[in-house]
């Protein structure tokens, strides 16, 4: 939806990393600490001209690693700071010791994560490995589409965040190279309309040395499991907020997101699950199938962390068969990680349907309009067939 007239927005030509990079300037943020590393350096590159130049008054820390910028962003955030970092791939799996640091302290960090492939052997393009890897460390994860979606969910972010009733940092994803270096048009709000719907942040629980806190003390059996109960709740807090949130933010630019992203889901007998850019592959091709006689529908997963289980059971709780798409694999698992995310929701229907699971795009490798078609016409026999499941396969893999 264009919303560039009616609310007084301007239109740039900006890559996914240029974009989320704006949104971090007009974020004010106060201390940004990061380390470069394929696809996301030009965006922390960006960020650092920013604040040569005046245009942002944050300090920028360059670290010797990404373990260490994360475990800057967590001081920082301790201390009352907003805080932003970005990193890929490896750079995501360094961090992963802090990365429960992060939650466990309950600090609002913003991590912007152009998904990359994890070695061996070495890739530097696109997919979900990385992302996928930090399920389960406490962090909020929305996928992006386009550069649109990332300056977005960028701003979103924060706000949701820093919510004193949430306090749980969060990843905003997008695929390497195809989005972090894609130039695409993307309207930006005014300077003064992001300070109004994010004003400095207000920390009430701080590092402060006039009132002497302590954070992250030992805590064994008698107190650790409250502590990620507590934090179990806060994900479950975050997920009945987003409608506010989403309906807050398109009174802000008159762009409409929502948990998850659905197409021709009437009267649907198939539908396509996909996360990142691949939804809008997959829309192309319910486009194709449609013409030729097969009701198809996509759904796009937005929000992956907290998982929106009743939008996907009510997009999905009508029809015949699944297709699941996803840009990783789980190696030695029944499923992969968004399959079986799928899986767990679709179990709760008296009457399930057939579902596929199909591994795709693994080191940036292309995915097109005709490898969904297949996986469709391959789902649909399988359910016509009787069969309610199917193992792992590899979608556009080199014969």
């Amino acid at each position: 939806m264009s919303a560039t007239k009616e609310y007084n927005q301007k239109a740039l030509g900006l890559r996914g990393n240029d974009a989320v990079a704006y949104a971090v300037k007009q974020a004010n943020v106060d201390v940004i600490a990061a380390y470069p590393i394929t696809p996301q350096t030009l965006m922390v590159e960006e960020l650092s001209r920013f604040v040569a130049s005046g245009e942002l008054k944050a300090k920028y820390i360059n670290t010797e690693s990404e373990h260490s910028a994360m475990s800057g962003c967590i001081g920082a955030s301790l201390a009352g700071a907003r805080t932003f970092t970005a990193t890929a791939s490896q750079g995501l799996a360094y961090m992963h010791e802090a990365l429960y640091a992060a939650s466990g302290l309950r600090c609002p960090i913003v991590m912007a994560v152009a998904c990359r492939a994890l070695s061996a052997p070495i890739n530097i393009h696109g997919d979900h490995s990385d992302v996928f890897g930090s399920r389960d460390a406490g962090w909020m994860q929305v996928f992006c589409e386009n550069p649109q979606e990332a300056y977005d969910m960028t701003l979103l972010g924060f706000k949701l965040a820093e919510r004193e009733d949430v306090l749980t940092p969060i990843m905003v994803n997008f695929d390497g190279f195809i989005t972090s270096h894609c130039l695409e048009r993307v309207e930006v709000l005014p300077d003064e309309m992001v300070n109004e719907y994010l004003p400095p942040r207000n920390a009430k629980l701080k590092l402060d040395v006039d009132k002497p806190m302590t954070f992250g003390a030992f805590a064994l059996q008698d107190y650790y499991f409250e502590f990620k109960r507590q934090q179990h709740e806060a994900m479950e807090h975050a997920y009945r907020l987003m409608p506010e949130m989403w309906s807050e933010y398109a009174k802000l630019s008159g762009r409409n997101y929502a948990n998850v992203r659905t197409y021709r889901l009437t009267n649907a007998d198939v539908v396509i699950v996909s996360a990142g850019s691949t939804s809008g592959t997959a829309r192309y091709a319910v486009d194709e199938l449609r013409q030729q006689k097969i009701r198809a529908g996509a759904l796009g997963i937005r929000l992956f962390r907290p998982w929106p289980g009743p939008e996907v059971l009510k997009a999905l709780k009508n029809v015949k068969a699944v297709a699941v798409l996803d840009r990783a694999t789980s190696l030695g698992a029944p499923g992969t990680t968004l399959y079986e995310d799928v899986a767990t929701t679709l179990y709760a229907l008296p009457k399930q349907p057939t579902l596929t699971n199909y591994v795709y795009g693994l080191g940036g490798r292309d995915i097109r309009t005709r490898d969904i078609v297949k996986a469709v016409r391959e789902t649909l026999k399988l359910a016509s067939d009787k069969k309610k499941v199917s193992p792992i396969k590899f979608l556009g893999v080199r014969e």
